[in-house]
Protein backbone atom coordinates (compact mmCIF):
# COMPACT_ATOMS: atom_id res chain seq x y z
CA UNK A 1 0.00 0.00 0.00
CA UNK A 2 2.71 2.37 0.77
CA UNK A 3 4.30 1.50 -2.89
CA UNK A 4 0.68 2.52 -4.44
CA UNK A 5 0.19 5.48 -2.53
CA UNK A 6 3.91 7.27 -3.83
CA UNK A 7 3.21 6.31 -7.06
CA UNK A 8 0.12 7.85 -6.90
CA UNK A 9 1.49 10.68 -5.53
CA UNK A 10 4.10 11.02 -7.94
CA UNK A 11 1.07 10.71 -10.67
CA UNK A 12 -0.64 13.47 -9.46
CA UNK A 13 2.27 15.65 -9.16
CA UNK A 14 3.33 14.68 -12.90
CA UNK A 15 -0.24 15.33 -13.94
CA UNK A 16 -0.45 18.73 -11.84
CA UNK A 17 2.67 20.29 -13.94
CA UNK A 18 1.70 18.90 -16.89
CA UNK A 19 -1.27 20.58 -17.42
CA UNK A 20 -0.11 24.24 -16.46
CA UNK A 21 3.15 23.58 -18.75
CA UNK A 22 0.59 22.41 -21.63
CA UNK A 23 -2.18 25.06 -21.05
CA UNK A 24 0.43 27.89 -21.42
CA UNK A 25 2.81 26.48 -24.12
CA UNK A 26 5.91 26.57 -21.69
CA UNK A 27 8.99 24.41 -21.88
CA UNK A 28 8.80 21.04 -20.48
CA UNK A 29 11.36 21.17 -17.84
CA UNK A 30 13.08 24.62 -16.46
CA UNK A 31 16.03 25.36 -14.13
CA UNK A 32 17.46 28.86 -13.65
CA UNK A 33 21.32 26.83 -12.27
CA UNK A 34 22.88 31.05 -12.68
CA UNK A 35 20.41 32.04 -9.32
CA UNK A 36 22.90 32.32 -6.43
CA UNK A 37 22.37 29.76 -3.00
CA UNK A 38 22.52 31.05 0.64
CA UNK A 39 22.44 28.12 2.62
CA UNK A 40 19.81 29.40 5.69
CA UNK A 41 22.13 29.89 9.04
CA UNK A 42 19.89 30.44 12.46
CA UNK A 43 15.83 30.48 11.33
CA UNK A 44 17.49 33.30 8.26
CA UNK A 45 15.69 31.60 5.94
CA UNK A 46 14.12 35.52 5.08
CA UNK A 47 16.66 36.80 4.05
CA UNK A 48 18.67 34.33 2.64
CA UNK A 49 16.10 34.02 -0.09
CA UNK A 50 15.60 37.45 -0.58
CA UNK A 51 19.23 37.68 -0.61
CA UNK A 52 19.09 34.77 -3.85
CA UNK A 53 16.88 37.02 -5.67
CA UNK A 54 18.02 40.49 -5.14
CA UNK A 55 21.13 39.38 -6.27
CA UNK A 56 19.95 37.40 -9.42
CA UNK A 57 18.08 40.90 -10.34
CA UNK A 58 21.25 42.73 -10.22
CA UNK A 59 22.06 43.74 -6.66
CA UNK A 60 24.95 42.96 -5.18
CA UNK A 61 24.11 41.96 -1.71
CA UNK A 62 24.17 38.91 0.50
CA UNK A 63 21.89 37.75 3.41
CA UNK A 64 24.20 39.34 6.49
CA UNK A 65 23.42 42.62 4.73
CA UNK A 66 19.74 42.30 5.05
CA UNK A 67 19.33 40.42 8.43
CA UNK A 68 19.24 43.85 9.66
CA UNK A 69 16.52 44.94 7.36
CA UNK A 70 14.15 41.83 7.73
CA UNK A 71 15.24 39.57 10.46
CA UNK A 72 13.33 40.32 13.30
CA UNK A 73 14.70 38.04 16.71
CA UNK A 74 11.55 37.95 18.57
CA UNK A 75 10.16 35.64 16.24
CA UNK A 76 12.71 34.21 15.25
CA UNK A 77 12.31 34.95 11.23
CA UNK A 78 10.82 37.31 8.89
CA UNK A 79 7.51 39.03 8.23
CA UNK A 80 6.55 39.19 4.27
CA UNK A 81 5.95 43.05 4.46
CA UNK A 82 9.46 43.50 5.85
CA UNK A 83 10.83 41.90 2.82
CA UNK A 84 9.13 43.81 0.15
CA UNK A 85 10.24 46.83 2.20
CA UNK A 86 13.57 45.70 1.72
CA UNK A 87 13.15 44.84 -1.86
CA UNK A 88 12.14 48.61 -2.29
CA UNK A 89 14.78 49.94 -0.29
CA UNK A 90 17.11 47.96 -2.95
CA UNK A 91 15.53 49.70 -5.83
CA UNK A 92 14.07 46.86 -6.44
CA UNK A 93 10.10 46.51 -7.75
CA UNK A 94 8.71 43.34 -5.33
CA UNK A 95 5.38 42.08 -7.36
CA UNK A 96 2.97 39.25 -5.98
CA UNK A 97 2.41 37.11 -8.77
CA UNK A 98 -1.23 35.72 -9.17
CA UNK A 99 -1.99 32.87 -6.06
CA UNK A 100 -1.54 29.86 -8.64
CA UNK A 101 1.07 27.50 -9.76
CA UNK A 102 0.59 28.40 -13.45
CA UNK A 103 2.11 32.27 -12.49
CA UNK A 104 4.99 30.62 -10.59
CA UNK A 105 5.43 28.41 -13.64
CA UNK A 106 5.58 30.95 -16.04
CA UNK A 107 7.84 33.51 -14.27
CA UNK A 108 10.76 30.82 -13.88
CA UNK A 109 10.12 29.97 -17.57
CA UNK A 110 10.68 33.74 -18.41
CA UNK A 111 13.69 33.35 -15.98
CA UNK A 112 12.86 34.72 -13.02
CA UNK A 113 13.39 32.76 -9.46
CA UNK A 114 9.90 33.06 -7.08
CA UNK A 115 10.35 33.87 -3.75
CA UNK A 116 7.78 31.58 -1.99
CA UNK A 117 6.40 31.23 1.93
CA UNK A 118 5.42 27.60 2.65
CA UNK A 119 3.97 25.98 5.54
CA UNK A 120 6.63 22.71 6.16
CA UNK A 121 4.63 21.59 9.46
CA UNK A 122 0.85 20.79 10.23
CA UNK A 123 -1.59 23.06 9.82
CA UNK A 124 -2.52 23.19 14.09
CA UNK A 125 1.60 23.61 14.07
CA UNK A 126 3.15 25.72 11.52
CA UNK A 127 6.49 25.93 10.55
CA UNK A 128 7.00 28.83 8.43
CA UNK A 129 9.72 28.87 5.74
CA UNK A 130 10.85 31.27 3.08
CA UNK A 131 12.51 29.71 -0.47
CA UNK A 132 13.00 30.48 -3.76
CA UNK A 133 12.10 28.27 -6.86
CA UNK A 134 14.03 28.05 -9.49
CA UNK A 135 12.86 25.12 -11.63
CA UNK A 136 10.37 22.86 -12.74
CA UNK A 137 10.51 19.11 -14.52
CA UNK A 138 7.41 17.89 -15.76
CA UNK A 139 8.72 14.57 -16.54
CA UNK A 140 9.49 14.01 -13.19
CA UNK A 141 6.48 16.36 -11.62
CA UNK A 142 8.90 18.41 -9.39
CA UNK A 143 9.80 21.86 -8.53
CA UNK A 144 13.07 22.98 -7.61
CA UNK A 145 13.87 24.90 -4.83
CA UNK A 146 16.97 27.22 -3.72
CA UNK A 147 15.84 26.05 1.00
CA UNK A 148 17.64 25.85 3.96
CA UNK A 149 21.14 24.35 3.55
CA UNK A 150 20.09 22.61 0.25
CA UNK A 151 21.06 23.78 -3.47
CA UNK A 152 18.74 21.75 -5.36
CA UNK A 153 15.36 20.82 -3.36
CA UNK A 154 13.26 18.74 -5.69
CA UNK A 155 9.95 18.73 -4.72
CA UNK A 156 6.73 16.53 -5.91
CA UNK A 157 4.29 19.18 -7.36
CA UNK A 158 1.52 18.10 -5.34
CA UNK A 159 3.84 18.58 -1.58
CA UNK A 160 4.61 21.96 -2.59
CA UNK A 161 1.35 23.06 -3.64
CA UNK A 162 0.27 21.83 -0.20
CA UNK A 163 2.52 23.83 1.77
CA UNK A 164 1.85 26.63 -0.61
CA UNK A 165 -1.53 26.60 0.33
CA UNK A 166 -1.05 27.13 3.57
CA UNK A 167 0.50 31.08 2.74
CA UNK A 168 -2.39 31.45 0.45
CA UNK A 169 0.08 30.85 -2.31
CA UNK A 170 2.18 33.93 -1.53
CA UNK A 171 4.81 34.40 -4.07
CA UNK A 172 6.79 37.39 -5.23
CA UNK A 173 9.47 38.15 -8.05
CA UNK A 174 11.39 41.19 -8.12
CA UNK A 175 11.90 43.44 -11.29
CA UNK A 176 14.47 45.72 -12.68
CA UNK A 177 13.26 49.41 -13.00
CA UNK A 178 10.75 49.01 -16.58
CA UNK A 179 10.40 44.89 -15.94
CA UNK A 180 7.03 43.61 -16.41
CA UNK A 181 5.83 40.16 -14.96
CA UNK A 182 4.80 38.02 -17.22
CA UNK A 183 0.97 38.35 -16.67
CA UNK A 184 0.63 41.34 -14.90
CA UNK A 185 -2.44 43.09 -13.34
CA UNK A 186 -2.39 47.08 -14.21
CA UNK A 187 -3.91 47.79 -10.67
CA UNK A 188 -1.54 45.21 -8.61
CA UNK A 189 1.41 46.62 -10.65
CA UNK A 190 0.51 50.21 -10.17
CA UNK A 191 -0.14 49.83 -6.79
CA UNK A 192 3.65 47.96 -6.62
CA UNK A 193 5.16 50.80 -8.52
CA UNK A 194 3.59 53.93 -6.14
CA UNK A 195 4.92 52.07 -3.28
CA UNK A 196 8.27 52.05 -4.52
CA UNK A 197 8.09 55.65 -5.85
CA UNK A 198 6.96 56.04 -1.94
CA UNK A 199 10.18 54.28 -0.78
CA UNK A 200 12.67 57.07 -2.46
CA UNK A 201 13.09 55.66 -5.59
CA UNK A 202 11.86 58.22 -8.34
CA UNK A 203 13.36 57.42 -11.12
CA UNK A 204 12.89 53.45 -10.91
CA UNK A 205 9.24 54.29 -10.33
CA UNK A 206 9.44 56.40 -13.41
CA UNK A 207 11.07 53.37 -15.72
CA UNK A 208 7.98 51.26 -14.33
CA UNK A 209 5.62 53.69 -14.76
CA UNK A 210 6.33 54.84 -18.32
CA UNK A 211 6.68 50.63 -18.90
CA UNK A 212 2.46 50.71 -17.64
CA UNK A 213 1.88 53.11 -20.18
CA UNK A 214 3.49 51.23 -22.80
CA UNK A 215 1.69 47.92 -21.71
CA UNK A 216 -1.67 49.58 -21.13
CA UNK A 217 -1.88 52.22 -23.62
CA UNK A 218 -5.60 52.71 -22.78
CA UNK A 219 -5.76 53.44 -19.36
CA UNK A 220 -6.01 56.92 -17.81
CA UNK A 221 -4.27 55.89 -14.25
CA UNK A 222 -1.04 54.57 -16.29
CA UNK A 223 -0.42 57.32 -17.95
CA UNK A 224 -1.68 60.05 -14.94
CA UNK A 225 0.95 58.11 -12.46
CA UNK A 226 3.34 58.79 -15.48
CA UNK A 227 2.45 61.89 -16.04
CA UNK A 228 3.19 62.95 -12.15
CA UNK A 229 6.29 61.26 -12.00
CA UNK A 230 7.64 63.15 -15.27
CA UNK A 231 6.36 66.23 -13.60
CA UNK A 232 8.32 65.22 -9.94
CA UNK A 233 11.37 64.91 -12.29
CA UNK A 234 11.28 67.86 -13.92
CA UNK A 235 10.18 67.15 -17.29
CA UNK A 236 7.57 69.39 -18.03
CA UNK A 237 6.95 68.95 -21.44
CA UNK A 238 6.68 64.74 -21.43
CA UNK A 239 4.59 65.61 -18.06
CA UNK A 240 2.15 67.77 -20.42
CA UNK A 241 2.16 65.41 -22.66
CA UNK A 242 0.95 62.70 -20.15
CA UNK A 243 -1.62 64.35 -18.68
CA UNK A 244 -2.89 65.71 -21.80
CA UNK A 245 -3.02 61.77 -22.99
CA UNK A 246 -4.44 60.80 -19.99
CA UNK A 247 -7.58 63.12 -20.48
CA UNK A 248 -8.25 62.33 -23.76
CA UNK A 249 -8.76 58.83 -21.72
CA UNK A 250 -10.71 59.88 -18.77
CA UNK A 251 -12.27 63.50 -19.42
CA UNK A 252 -13.77 63.92 -16.32
CA UNK A 253 -10.66 63.06 -14.19
CA UNK A 254 -11.12 66.52 -12.12
CA UNK A 255 -7.11 65.46 -10.15
CA UNK A 256 -5.46 65.17 -14.17
CA UNK A 257 -6.86 68.72 -14.79
CA UNK A 258 -5.62 70.14 -11.39
CA UNK A 259 -2.05 68.92 -12.14
CA UNK A 260 -2.22 69.79 -15.69
CA UNK A 261 -3.07 73.18 -14.29
CA UNK A 262 -0.64 73.14 -11.96
CA UNK A 263 1.93 72.06 -14.21
CA UNK A 264 1.07 74.56 -16.60
CA UNK A 265 0.87 77.99 -14.05
CA UNK A 266 4.50 76.82 -13.18
CA UNK A 267 5.40 77.42 -16.74
CA UNK A 268 3.57 81.09 -16.08
CA UNK A 269 0.93 79.66 -19.06
CA UNK A 270 -1.67 81.25 -17.08
CA UNK A 271 -4.63 81.21 -19.88
CA UNK A 272 -3.66 77.43 -20.50
CA UNK A 273 -3.92 77.04 -16.52
CA UNK A 274 -7.08 78.54 -15.69
CA UNK A 275 -8.99 76.81 -19.33
CA UNK A 276 -7.35 73.37 -17.33
CA UNK A 277 -8.70 74.56 -14.05
CA UNK A 278 -11.98 75.53 -15.17
CA UNK A 279 -12.35 71.95 -16.94
CA UNK A 280 -11.74 70.47 -13.53
CA UNK A 281 -14.16 72.94 -11.65
CA UNK A 282 -16.95 71.20 -14.00
CA UNK A 283 -16.88 67.83 -13.35
CA UNK A 284 -19.49 66.93 -10.97
CA UNK A 285 -19.02 64.70 -7.57
CA UNK A 286 -15.60 64.98 -6.99
CA UNK A 287 -14.16 64.03 -4.03
CA UNK A 288 -13.60 66.00 -1.11
CA UNK A 289 -9.77 66.14 -1.60
CA UNK A 290 -9.22 66.54 -4.99
CA UNK A 291 -12.31 69.69 -4.33
CA UNK A 292 -10.19 71.09 -1.99
CA UNK A 293 -6.68 70.72 -4.62
CA UNK A 294 -8.77 72.66 -7.20
CA UNK A 295 -9.43 75.26 -4.50
CA UNK A 296 -6.00 76.01 -3.72
CA UNK A 297 -4.93 75.84 -7.20
CA UNK A 298 -7.72 78.91 -8.77
CA UNK A 299 -6.44 80.60 -5.52
CA UNK A 300 -2.63 80.33 -7.02
CA UNK A 301 -3.68 81.44 -10.40
CA UNK A 302 -5.73 84.13 -8.70
CA UNK A 303 -2.08 85.49 -7.10
CA UNK A 304 0.47 84.64 -9.90
CA UNK A 305 -1.95 85.60 -12.76
CA UNK A 306 -4.29 88.17 -11.24
CA UNK A 307 -5.17 89.23 -15.02
CA UNK A 308 -6.73 85.50 -15.51
CA UNK A 309 -10.73 85.33 -14.70
CA UNK A 310 -12.22 82.03 -14.44
CA UNK A 311 -14.41 80.85 -17.53
CA UNK A 312 -11.84 83.31 -19.84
Amino acid sequence: MVGVSLLAGCGSSSRLLGEEQAQQGLPRSVELQRTPFYPQQDYQCGPAALATVLTDSGIATSPQDLVAQVYIPGRAGSLQIELLAAARRAGRLPYLIEPNLGALLAELAAGRPVLILQNLGLGFAPVWHYAVVVGYDTDSGELILRSGTTERRRVPAAKFARSWRASEQWGVVVLRPGELPVAPSRKRYLQAVNALEQAGHADAALAAYLAAAERWPDSANAWFALANAYYAAGQWGAAERGYRTALERSPDDAAAWNNLAQLLLSQHRCTDAQAALDRGLAVEDTAPAISSALASSADAIANRCPGTQAGQ
